[in-house]
């Protein structure tokens, strides 16, 4: 996956919900790779479980599967 998808707003959001009073340019950043990093990871432990269960379609279970092997 090249494409990085994932708003900077989104993270000031998430960061801001969890107590942040501020938060820079440089910390949305480093929490934006981070995400979208492991969700690139999970995706992809997703795809691997619907294709050995014969699917095509990824469903919510692989994706909670997949984020808990890699827990």
């Amino acid at each position: 996956m090249t494409e990085k998808t994932l708003p900077l707003a989104a993270m000031e959001k998430i960061l801001k919900q969890c107590g942040a009073e501020r938060v820079s340019d440089k910390a949305k950043a480093a929490l934006k790779t981070a995400i979208e990093d492991r969700a690139e990871v999970i995706a992809q432990k997703a795809i691997k479980l619907a294709a050995h269960a014969g699917r095509k379609t990824v469903k919510a279970g692989d994706i909670q599967l997949a984020a808990k092997e890699l827990a």
